[in-house]
């Protein structure tokens, strides 16, 4: 279920207190973290150093209880979709725990300003979204700031107080130079990025401290304190980025999100079914090259994922793989279908969708490239043999029989990949592929699944439907584009000297 719906749609009682539950559950293990962090060392005089410290624990509590409160209802108003799923909530919350470990760790054995601040602004914003990131730096660098307050090892007021400012600036700055990351080098350039802000204000506060100090410090030892400082800082936002990088790929296995690191490994051809798709039916494997490209270009447009439409597509048509011999574009001169009667050739056809689906999860791969498979036809029926059949049979036909069994689809992408696919096969089979003309078919092509509400189940506008078409006419004028006949020219050998 895409957002927008699970903002749109009530939520049962059931709901409310799952969710509900599941968030005070991570809450008690971030409890447990928390306390495990601030003993530390103490744990031979647990009992005397809790004793001693009630009253911090209690006041740490409560502030961690308050901030997880208002991180529920923050979900809950305004993007409920997080707390749909059991899997997101745990997410969230070990992406917090593991930078709040990692940050205190890191601050305990080397430096307060080497802590990789902005490591759960980089893997929220690229597993859960922009506005989730933002959201939860705060949270983090707040969550930091009570840790560093009652720590035993705390430094000075003055640092912590920076040290607060540093985490929220370092991941607003992750979050915003990480719009654009594809690359592992953007990300090393996003690391040099989080740590120019974080070494200016480390520069300000110790120039500010050694004001304060007046001539009890001399030149040499406060120079050399400076910039042992700021190469800490450096230090601070360049392992913000490496351990982005080493964490992202666990977290990515672990729930199965799909982040454009991802889409991109799994849309190589070293992808064992994509290979196997390529050798054995060539015609389909350029056929959803194609429709890929289309499908990306389409969601551009729309403002949806394109990397995820991309990889949708390469993997619409992979359950022709079971008999690629009976699809036009792996044939040759003969087709066996001459053979086979209209209701068989429609059962081969038809069946490519629900093996494409299995296929997907056989080799355990997304969920939403499945969904695609099996939705790209939705209920349509299968035309040739449809149409073929009324003829053999004098028009007594049940469509049903001859009808892909859907279900239709369920999101924009798999419109967007229904509508590409044909467009793609009509456009190959014609003969002038003048703009005009295209763009003739591929309307031709959207009324029909309109007509047939085939986008009754998915949250697509008429809006959306006109830039579909237009971005499709320019991108297959563009693909299948008239080239200059080229003349047959024999050249001799060239003559020696």
């Amino acid at each position: 279920m895409n957002a927008d719906v699970s903002k749109m749609r009530r939520w049962t009682k059931k709901e409310v207190w799952s969710s509900a539950l599941l968030f005070l559950l991570n809450l008690l293990i971030l409890l447990l973290i928390v306390a495990a962090l601030l003993v530390g060392g103490n744990l031979g005089n647990l009992k005397q150093t809790l004793e001693a410290n009630k009253a911090n624990y209690i006041y740490i509590a409560f502030c961690l209880v308050l901030l997880a409160v208002i991180t529920y209802f923050y979900f809950f108003f305004e993007d409920r979709n997080v707390l749909s799923e059991g899997k997101n909530i745990i997410l969230l919350f070990m992406i917090l725990d593991v930078s709040l470990v990692v940050c205190v760790l890191m601050g305990k054995w080397l430096n307060i300003y080497a802590r990789p601040v902005a490591l759960c602004a980089l893997l929220t914003f690229l597993l859960l979204g922009r506005r989730s990131a933002m959201f939860m730096n705060i949270i983090s660098a707040l969550t930091l700031f009570i840790v560093d307050n009652f720590s035993s090892s705390a430094p000075s007021p003055q640092s912590i107080y920076s040290a607060l400012m540093i985490a929220f600036t370092a991941g607003m700055v992750a979050i915003f130079a990480a719009n654009r990351l594809r690359t592992r080098l953007r990300v090393v350039l996003v690391g040099i990025l989080i740590a120019l802000p974080m070494d200016f204000m480390i520069f300000l506060l110790e120039i500010s401290s050694l004001a304060m100090q007046g001539t009890s410090v001399s030149q040499a030892g406060a120079a050399r304190n400076i910039w042992m400082n700021l190469g800490y800082g450096f230090a601070g936002g360049i392992s913000s980025a490496i351990l982005f990088l080493l964490l992202l790929p666990v977290f990515e296995c672990l729930f199965s999100v799909l982040t454009v690191f991802r889409l991109r490994e799994l849309t190589s051809l070293d992808s064992p079914l994509l290979k196997k798709l390529k050798d054995e039916a060539p015609g389909t494997y350029n056929h959803s090259a194609v429709v890929s490209q289309l499908a990306e270009e389409c969601a551009a447009a729309l403002g949806e994922d394109a990397e995820l439409a991309r990889a949708a597509a390469l993997y619409h048509d992979v359950g022709k793989l079971h008999h690629p011999e009976y699809f036009s574009e792996n044939q040759g001169e003969y087709n066996l279908h001459d053979e086979l009667t209209p209701e068989l050739s429609a059962d081969i056809i038809r069946s490519h969708t629900t093996d494409g689906h299995d296929l997907i999860l056989a080799n355990h791969l997304p969920q939403f490239f499945a969904d695609v498979a099996i939705q790209h036809h939705g209920t349509l029926a299968i035309g040739y043999f449809y149409g073929k059949a009324q003829k053999m049979y004098g028009g007594e036909v049940n469509k049903e029989d001859f009808s892909y069994t859907g279900p239709k689809p369920q999101s924009k992408i798999a419109a967007i990949i229904m509508i590409a696919d044909a467009a793609e096969a009509v456009t190959r089979s014609m003969a002038s592929k003048k703009p005009e003309d295209v763009e003739v078919r591929v309307r031709g092509i959207i009324e029909e699944r309109m007509n047939q509400e085939q986008f009754a189940e998915c949250n697509i506008t008429m809006e959306d439907l006109t830039i579909i078409r237009i971005t499709l006419v320019n991108a297959l004028t563009g693909v299948y584009h008239k080239r200059v006949e080229y003349p047959s020219i024999r050249y001799g050998k060239k003559e020696e000297d």
